[in-house]
C-alpha cells in the first residue's frame, strides 16, 4: 500500500471510530479535541469525507 492508501486508511479509521462513539455514547472526540465546529475540526471532517470518496471511487477502478 502506498502513502495515499495509508493516509486514506487512517482517516477512515479515525472517522469510523469517531462516528461510532457519537452514535453509541454521544461523544465527538474530534470536536472535544479541536473544538466544536472549529476550523480544524471542519478540516478533519472534510478530509475524512474526501478519504471516503477516494476509497469509494478508487475501488470501482481497481481490477482484481
Amino acid at each position: 500500500m502506498n502513502w495515499l492508501g495509508w493516509l486514506v486508511f487512517i482517516l477512515l479509521v479515525i472517522g469510523g471510530l469517531n462516528w461510532g462513539l457519537v452514535g453509541l455514547f454521544g461523544i465527538d472526540v474530534v470536536a472535544a479535541i479541536l473544538g466544536e465546529m472549529s476550523t480544524a475540526a471542519r478540516v478533519v471532517y472534510t478530509l475524512v469525507g474526501l478519504a471516503a470518496l477516494y476509497h469509494l471511487f478508487a475501488g470501482w477502478g481497481s481490477k482484481k
